[in-house]
């Protein structure tokens, strides 16, 4: 490792390492596997690019982004290093190149796409070639529960073994979960020498703001910080063209960027994000990974993040040369509405989506941290020795005060409703609204009736919303978002120890007084629809047909409002055909109410009719017949379609029910079955 510092020096043009480069550099070098775990800007790219140059041998660079991968190369060969990449994006004269390098022995470093290795010949060029490492830039991107999923990802393990040759791989964010699902798909299980150089970064100031006014807050906070170059990440395509607008028209210079344009159109905006100075990009978070710009002075959230990951990783894209950086994150209850049902309309499977809930919820518990937010955020990370200053909080300290009645409050009528209930509900009864809901379930005689009524409904959410981010409830997925308490909540609950919310929090709640934005159905119903969606959505894929061939929004909706407990119910909804019911009504009823048995077909033909309930009752009083009324005779009973036809009988008679059952049967069940059809008739 003596040629490591001149190396440095002559070639990458440093005087020393960062902390913590140069014993992942010996470690990558020497040939061991190796995990490295490095926050944005912590020089990850040269802990592999240096081992190359030493290393005898092709290293190979698996990595998400062209845009990337072609930054990375053009600045290596700047540098004077032999370095290519294979991607879709090269001309034909660049893929010469880099073969004529490969040939000649003089490429050093050779840049990949994951899904480049889905070609069968690659693994054996790859081979022939003399690959010596690989390294795995974005290593998250192979687990399924990290937040920018690559399936392609999945094959660099297989492509480890067969080339036999050790692995290092690198990423900025990995919480427990991801770590142990990199070292299972990429080493297969055994532990690599893993690093983890600490998340911190000291130069990025952290603040958190609820909304009020949101396209003012952030155009004042870009205002303050004109001519610097920044990000402002934005829920919706339609909210990047309109801000990006708003702040042309406030004297920036701004463009939006996000999925839905033209290929073309999004790499002039990368060229002049990366080239300009004091551009501004309004951007989806497709605006991401492969920006390497290392002066960008400010992020903005105009809307809150989906997960902690996405949000740690896309501040982490300010201040990546080292000078100071801000960041800005708006939230609000109409976010963290939308956050939910994306994972809950989602079609991952269960396990996934509650470890996004959880996510979530480890975010909305920064937002509404009481305390030092950088503390806060590093913890979730596995670092608890912090020192900050640095943020908004430490600044100036959060408006605090004994919330312990509120939240008993809030905390006995979600258990004096059996924890059933979305907070839109449980809301109207701390109120004493008497809704045609409250009425319904008998809630107006709940001991908690009215008794919320210090508070407004906006300041209600805000109490709500401050006790999801403490982890004293969490919205059940299996109740279709009802809001159940943890562990934590008993000894408040009790009395045995008190909480603190953010005065803040409530009175801004309270000052903002525009028209809330309406919702198709009432918070309580809209978990429940988010999953009717969803599975609207799998059904219609697996059927290749549009959504709105299986069933159309306002049959969800009425769906969701109604809640049908069984096919008679569910005949009853608008646009629920015979047809419709039969091929889907289980599915939905499953969603609305747990699976349930199947029905018959000559049951279902019934449904939402008269004869359906007498159909019912005439099933039980066969079952307590079933032996005779002494209970001691041979058993019998009537097939289904025997049952049926009779219970569509008019002027039901002795005859017509021999004529359908026979004498044995019409001997049985005669007499109660006619009793139970004269009541009906």
């Amino acid at each position: 490792m003596a040629a490591a510092p001149k190396l440095l020096r002559d070639v990458f043009g440093f005087d020393g390492f960062r902390p913590g480069q140069q014993e992942i550099v010996e470690a990558v070098t020497r040939g061991e596997n190796v995990l490295a775990i490095m926050p944005t800007g912590g020089g990850k790219s040269l802990c592999f690019q240096m081992p190359a140059l030493l290393r005898d041998g092709v290293t190979v660079v698996i990595s998400p982004l062209i845009a990337l991968m072609r930054d990375q190369v053009r600045a290596l060969q700047e540098l004077g290093v032999g370095a290519g990449a294979l991607t879709s994006g090269n001309t034909p004269e660049e893929t010469d190149a880099v073969w004529e390098g490969l040939e000649a022995g003089t490429l050093k470093l050779l840049y990949m796409a994951p899904e480049r290795l889905a070609a069968g010949s690659v693994p054996g060029m790859l081979k022939r070639i003399g690959v010596s490492m690989i390294a795995v830039d974005e290593a998250h991107c192979v687990s399924q529960w990290g937040h920018d999923f690559r399936p392609d990802y999945l094959r660099i393990g297989e492509l480890r073994r067969m080339l036999n040759v050790p692995l290092a791989a690198f990423t900025a964010t990995a919480d427990a979960a991801t770590q142990a699902e990199i070292v299972r798909k990429l080493f297969d299980g055994a532990a690599p020498r893993a690093f983890l150089r600490g998340f911190d970064r000291p130069n990025i100031h952290l603040a958190f703001a609820a909304k009020n006014a949101p396209r003012a807050q952030i155009l004042n906070f870009a205002s303050a910080r004109k001519g610097q170059s920044g990000i402002v990440y934005c829920g919706t395509r339609a909210k990047t063209e309109g801000l990006a607008k708003a702040l042309r028209d406030a004297g920036h210079t701004a463009l939006y960027y996000h999925g839905g344009m033209e290929a073309e159109d999004r790499r002039i905006a990368e060229r002049r994000f990366q080239q300009e100075d004091g551009l501004i990009v309004v951007a989806t978070v497709a605006f991401g990974m492969g920006i390497d710009k290392p002066d960008i002075r400010w992020v903005a959230h105009a809307d809150l993040p989906k997960s902690i990951e996405a949000y740690y990783q896309e501040i982490g894209r300010a201040g990546r040369d080292g000078a100071p950086a801000e960041t800005l994150t708006l939230f609000g209850p109409d976010d963290i509405r939308l956050r939910r049902s994306q994972i809950d309309e989602g079609l991952a499977a269960p396990e996934r989506r509650a470890a996004d809930h959880a996510r979530l919820n480890a975010l909305l518990g920064l937002a509404e941290a009481l305390e030092c937010r950088r503390s806060n955020l590093l913890k979730y990370f596995g670092e608890v020795e912090v020192t900050c200053g640095h943020c908004d909080l430490c600044e100036t300290p959060a408006d605090v005060f004994d919330g312990t009645t509120a939240v008993r409050k809030a905390l006995s009528v979600i258990l004096r409703t059996d924890e059933w209930f979305g907070s839109g509900h449980l809301i109207d009864i701390l109120l004493g609204n008497e809704t045609d809901k409250v009425r319904a379930r008998g809630h107006a005689d709940l001991p908690t009736y009215g008794v919320g009524k210090e508070y407004d409904r906006r300041e209600w959410q805000a109490v709500f919303r401050q006790m999801m981010g403490h982890d004293l409830v969490r919205p059940d997925g299996e109740r279709h978002g009802a809001l159940r308490m943890t562990d934590t909540a008993l000894p408040i609950l009790r009395g045995e120890r008190p909480i603190f919310l953010r005065r803040d929090s409530i009175k801004a709640a309270s000052a903002v007084r525009r028209p809330a934005v309406k919702s198709v159905v009432d918070d309580e119903d809209a978990p429940l629809l988010s999953a009717l969606k969803a599975k609207r959505r799998a059904l219609a894929e697996a059927a290749k047909v549009p959504a709105y061939i299986i069933f159309n929004d306002r049959t969800l909706i009425e769906m969701a409002e109604k809640r049908p407990v069984g096919v008679d119910d569910m005949a009853a909804i608008s646009g629920v055909g015979a047809k419709k019911l039969e091929s889907y009504g289980k599915a939905f009823l499953d969603v609305i109410n747990g699976a349930s048995a199947a029905v018959h077909p000559a049951r279902r033909k019934l449904a939402g009719r008269k004869a359906g309930t007498v159909y019912d009752r005439l099933l039980q009083v066969q079952a307590d017949l079933v032996r005779g009324v002494a209970g001691t005779e041979k058993p019998l009973s009537c097939s289904v379609s025997s049952l049926s036809k009779v219970a569509q009988l008019h002027a039901p008679d002795d005859a017509s029910l021999v004529r359908l059952l026979g004498e044995k049967r019409a001997e049985r069940f005669g007499t109660a079955f006619l009793s139970i059809l004269r009541e009906n008739d």
